[in-house]
């Protein structure tokens, strides 16, 4: 493992731009249902951008000392942390049926917080009670990989007990069961997968298909009217791939090749802008006629325009997840073991993976969420079939220097 940036180090000005776009029109902000729902939670998390760049948190020390008493027989509550949308409610938006379900099978209640915005803000809001060796007050948490893999390699993610996890140990997909950053799954569980693909409005396009970068970039019917991604992993890693590059093991050199490519498309007109997933009012309307952009999005536009497609690139394409996890100091692991693996039952993942429309991590899903939505069961943006599974590629950890100078080279290129 390599090492990650040390969480006493202030962000750069590009990473603390990301943090902002990602707050505000990131993948999570603004989707179909919370357009509808908005709230004002991404406002406060703005508000609190200065003391994560600013404040003096003292520097990291890697403890794996850090476990607790567990205090789940005598305490019956779990306090989970997750982002928002990323999980079932009630037409009424009142309830959560699934944590309701858990409660009534094991008497354990949940506290569920929509408070996760951004994996670097919320980080910042954790890691100096993470490092002085103190309980965060949450139990289970849902981060990024690539954050995941910071976060186990500075020890501060408990070691998960199998025992307590039947359903999640054997049902893990076979595409997520061994990442590299956490291999056999020994600190984690996805909670689902994030794939970035090409999607366009086939009205835009006069009915033609739009299946690889190289037709983004290059192709002059879409000029001026093609979008690429904020987030830099997904542009680069997906330029990466059409080049014939692996963003599993690409060098500086070939980062910098994919941003030349890309800074081509910028200075010829081609790319109209880099978007957070702020392009779904451009693309459903057609002002953009082709984008890369995040399949739950591309799911839910669907449902509501018959225009718009999607390509999975034969080159292949980016797929990272997010994951489970009980950081150190938890009093309630077990409690957070027992939700992880309920939420591994194939009956209440299917049920998780009609609402949200992110690729569901758990195998033998299909028939249950074929119950509820036979489309979605079909939909190989939720559960990939073998081939398109094996075409999903992941980009390389970074190490400290790596995620300052890629971040800078990238906000660059997109002007942030």
């Amino acid at each position: 493992m390599e090492d990650r940036q040390q969480p006493g180090e202030s962000l750069s000005p590009p990473e603390l731009a990301a943090v902002r776009r990602s707050l505000t029109d990131g993948r999570m902000a603004m989707t179909r249902r919370s357009l509808l729902r908005a709230t004002g939670a991404g406002a406060l998390a703005l508000g609190g951008l200065g003391t994560l760049a600013a404040c003096g948190i003292p520097p990291a020390r890697r403890t794996d000392a850090g476990r607790s008493v567990d205090h789940s027989g005598q305490e019956k509550r779990v306090v989970f942390s997750n982002w928002t949308e990323y999980l079932d409610v009630s037409d009424d938006g009142k309830r959560r049926p699934t944590l309701d379900a858990f409660t009534r099978r094991t008497g354990i209640t949940v506290k569920y917080t929509e408070d996760i915005n951004d994996n670097d803000e919320f980080f910042g809001k954790i890691q100096a009670q993470l490092a002085a060796g103190q309980d965060t007050g949450r139990d289970l948490i849902v981060l990024t990989d690539w954050m995941c893999a910071r976060m186990i390699s500075l020890g501060w993610v408990q070691r998960l007990d199998t025992g307590n996890l039947p359903h999640a140990s054997g049902g893990v997909a076979r595409q997520f069961r061994d990442p590299d950053w956490d291999p056999g799954r020994a600190h984690s569980y996805p909670w689902t997968g994030i794939p970035a693909v090409i999607a366009y409005n086939a009205k835009a396009t006069e009915g033609r298909t739009v299946d690889s970068v190289s037709q983004l970039l290059d192709d002059p019917r879409l000029k001026g009217r093609v979008g690429f991604l904020s987030e830099m992993r997904d542009t680069v890693g997906l330029t990466l791939l059409d080049m014939g590059k692996s963003p599993e093991d690409c060098t500086s050199d070939d980062f910098d090749a994919a941003l030349a490519r890309l800074q081509k498309g910028v200075d010829g007109k081609q790319i109209r802008r880099f978007t957070g997933n702020d392009y779904l009012n451009d693309l459903s309307k057609g002002d953009l006629a082709a984008c890369v952009a995040w399949a739950g999005d591309v799911v839910q536009l669907q449902q509501d325009n018959p225009d718009i497609k999607y390509a999975v690139p034969k080159a292949g394409y980016m797929m990272s997840t997010d994951n489970l996890m009980v950081p150190n100091r938890a009093r309630h692991k077990k409690n957070a073991e027992r939700l992880i693996d309920y939420c591994y039952e194939p009956k209440v993942a299917a049920r998780i993976a009609a609402y949200i429309h992110y690729v569901c991590p758990v195998d033998g899903v299909r028939e249950e969420l074929a119950k509820i939505d036979r489309a979605l069961a079909d939909h190989p943006l939720i559960l990939p079939d073998r081939e398109t599974a094996a075409r999903a590629h992941s980009f390389r950890a970074l190490n400290a220097g790596e995620g300052k100078e890629f971040a800078q080279k990238f906000a660059d290129l997109t002007g942030a």
